[in-house]
């Protein structure tokens, strides 16, 4: 018998830790660059790509999360002065979120964004690997319990809070 089952094992749990480390870097040099999350950035991304504004059921759509998950996202912008919400001219009962100028400085002082690097390189996989390291990363996270999670197409890592959880 080798040991080749368990090289594997630890190969496997290496390459996660290894994403994980990524994302936690990127995490701590947007934050000391732009003052941001990644997530918080891709919002702001999201508003500016809208034409500076954007309902936030829209951003919980385009986001892959729960409408309460925008609203605290929104509300952490909104007080660090890079949104602000504003009433719809059209319906006064919506409001959109409206980039400052403060949020459109951040989006140029923000590193590169490690989720874009990666669409970049995954884009140029030939059909057959995207399809492959879909599904890998698929079954991981099944074999994590993690296919519930709400969760964005942002690279970030953070806090879970019990609301996070599965039910």
């Amino acid at each position: 018998m080798t040991d080749q089952p368990h090289d594997r094992t630890d190969a496997s749990l290496i390459a996660l830790r290894r994403i994980l480390r990524a994302t936690e870097l990127y995490a701590r040099d947007l934050a000391q660059a732009a003052g941001l999350t990644p997530a918080q950035l891709r919002v702001l991304q999201i508003v500016a790509a809208r034409g500076g504004s954007t309902t936030p059921k829209a951003l919980a759509t385009q986001m892959g999360v729960s409408q309460a998950t925008v609203t605290a996202l929104v509300d952490k912008v909104v007080a660090r002065g890079m949104a602000v919400r504003e009433r719809s001219d059209q319906d006064r009962r919506q409001t959109n979120v409206v980039i400052t100028e403060a949020g459109r400085g951040a989006l140029q002082e923000a590193p590169d964004a490690l989720q874009q690097r990666y669409v970049r390189a995954f884009e140029k996989l030939a059909d057959w690997e995207q399809a492959q390291i879909l599904a890998s990363l698929e079954r991981i996270a099944a074999m994590l319990d993690a296919e519930g999670f709400d969760a964005s197409p942002v690279l970030t890592t953070g806090e879970i809070k019990a609301g996070d959880r599965p039910g």
